[in-house]
């Protein structure tokens, strides 16, 4: 085991250039919605490290973060934070700390990749999947847990007790139900919206119940902020650190946003919905920025670490959408 830290720099055969314009871009980026250190730390491991190696060094994390402005202090509140809450795990090595994901959290970030990565619109049938809380019968504290992961697998609340989405065959509650201990406090049901009649329809209370407004506000927000540089791809041409830092802050904003949207099947989105034209956009930046940014993180890893026993995961990511 290795306990000195090599000095790491990306040496291709031709220096690239850095672009001037990609570099202006990048430092308002930076200045103006600087990412808190946490939160970036996984977007950079779900994006760069996870594909690759189950945990790094300390500082292999410091000179990954450090295009972004992020200092070593920062960088170490983060991951103490985030092993705090369950995400990290520290391994003392001599002076040195090695960090990799806890068991709960790996099955975390393969299911947070699917969301950001997959192509958006699923089919779907017309059912409507809902369960019914028995909330008399769970403490507060499993109650609040409840509804936080039945909103993470896309249900919204229709009443007191009543959550519904549409339905996706995920086992979705059967993995909530165990993981939290409350099979005997959720009764599942299957719904049909009425064609006839003046009452309202599930459908007609999509924008509310998942208060999609704000989300299509987001979505508008991330594809303003990003699209001018998918416009001028072909005269940027960034240098690999900018197109880290670019691909970095673009996953960053784009996942923010991914992660909160419900994914719902088309047919009960509005007509001009954008989550399609977001993804496309952060398909083509990630296309574009790819072969920079994985040269510049591979190189840093790649000189401050040993080879990873275990094969690449390099899963497929933003297919085409429906």
């Amino acid at each position: 085991m290795r306990t000195h830290v090599k000095s790491v720099s990306y040496r291709p055969h031709r220096a690239p250039v850095p672009s001037a314009a990609l570099a202006r871009f990048l430092r308002r980026e930076l200045e103006s919605d600087p990412p808190r250190a946490s939160s970036l730390i996984v977007t950079v491991w779900g994006d760069a490290i996870a594909p690759v190696r189950d945990d790094v060094w300390l500082s292999t994390l410091f000179q990954l973060l450090a295009p972004f402005g992020v200092n070593e202090r920062a960088v170490r509140t983060g991951l103490f934070r985030l092993a705090r809450s369950g995400w990290f795990e520290a391994e003392a090595v001599g002076r040195r700390s090695r960090y990799r994901l806890t068991a709960s959290a790996i099955e975390g970030f393969e299911q947070a990749f699917h969301r950001v990565y997959d192509r958006p619109f699923a089919p779907w049938d017309g059912t409507w999947q809902g369960v019914i809380v028995a909330i008399d019968a769970i403490g507060p504290a499993v109650r609040k847990r409840v509804r936080d992961e039945l909103s993470w697998a896309g249900f919204a609340r229709f009443g007191a007790s009543v959550f519904l989405r549409p339905a996706r065959r995920d086992a979705s509650l059967e993995r909530i139900a165990e993981a939290l201990q409350v099979g005997k406090a959720m009764t599942a049901f299957e719904a049909h919206d009425r064609l006839e009649g003046t009452l309202a329809t599930l459908r007609s209370r999509t924008m509310e119940a998942w208060s999609l407004e704000s989300l299509a506000s987001d979505y508008q927000q991330f594809i303003a902020r990003f699209g001018g540089v998918a416009v001028a791809d072909a005269s940027l041409d960034p240098d690999p650190e900018q197109a880290f830092v670019l691909r970095t802050l673009m996953m960053h904003a784009y996942r923010r946003v991914r992660l909160r949207d419900p994914q719902l099947p088309r047919d009960v989105l509005p007509r001009e919905w954008p989550a399609a034209r977001a993804y496309m956009l952060a398909r083509k930046l990630h296309r574009m920025t790819r072969t920079g940014a994985t040269a510049f993180a591979s190189a840093i890893v790649a000189g401050a670490e040993e080879p990873s026993p275990r094969r690449s995961r390099q899963l497929p990511r933003f297919a085409n959408p429906a």
